[in-house]
């Protein structure tokens, strides 16, 4: 469980939205740091947030910005896109899996070394159409299928490391991401706060508003957190040597 009082939290596509909703939640829970990832310039009142230029797809930008972090704490991967399309065209799909799925990879890899010797967590803010598709948005819902399964894969391969993965499904929030649905949808506001407590709560999977948390009990009781359950236990009997 990582404590955001007092940590160095880094999050990606922090300047609207749930970003910058979860800029200032770290900052009310008394973070010690927040870098603020984003691709356009960002001012914020607080001293203690470090705006970092950060574009998830361009590789040097990541590794500049993670030289210009001292220690993290939290890494909170919150950078995505969703467009509308009707998987007609290859590129649409390409270009969510270049932000939403190898973006996220590459900055967990990039941050690494520093989440290592913090013993500390990595936040993947996910969607609940990981689980069920929404056909007005399928590739965004392939790509958060897939960052998914990488978050999953990530919580087993970074444990013995000491460092914990966590995966945010989120229901419908009021950002400009979700603007052309007229559906109810939860507050950046609340979702962030929802987020964190999760992270100081250790929960492996984060149901951040009312939608999304009807899926918490049958999700933790069902089949597939048995499966991963059973990997884990899989993973954590194989010799060193193997």
């Amino acid at each position: 469980m990582s404590n955001i009082n007092g940590a160095s939290v880094l999050i990606t596509g922090a300047n609207r939205g749930i970003g910058r909703a979860l800029v200032d939640e770290a900052l009310q829970r008394g973070a010690r740091r927040v870098y603020a990832g984003t691709r356009v310039d960002l001012s914020h009142s607080d001293e203690r947030v470090v705006p970092v230029t950060l574009d998830v797809t361009d590789p040097a930008q990541i590794q500049r910005a993670v030289t210009e972090i001292e220690s993290l704490d939290v890494l909170v991967n919150n950078a995505g896109i969703a467009l509308y399309d009707d998987l007609s065209d290859r590129t649409v799909l390409e270009r969510h899996f270049a932000v939403n799925v190898h973006g996220t990879n590459d900055v967990i890899h990039a941050s690494l070394p520093l989440l290592v010797r913090a013993q500390g967590s990595v936040v993947n803010i996910l969607s609940v159409n990981a689980l069920a598709p929404l056909p007005m948005i399928p590739s965004y819902s392939i790509s958060k299928a897939a960052a998914f399964n990488l978050t999953q894969s990530l919580r087993l391969l970074l444990a013995p490391q000491g460092v914990t993965v966590h995966a945010v499904l989120t229901g419908p929030v009021d950002t400009d991401m979700s603007r052309g649905l007229d559906i109810p949808k939860a507050s950046p506001e609340s979702v962030a706060k929802a987020v964190f407590d999760g992270v100081e709560r250790g929960e492996a999977e984060i149901f951040p508003d009312s939608l999304s948390a009807m899926l918490r009990e049958s999700w933790n009781a069902g089949a597939s957190k048995a499966l991963e359950a059973q990997y884990a236990e899989m993973v954590a009997n194989v010799p060193a040597e193997a």
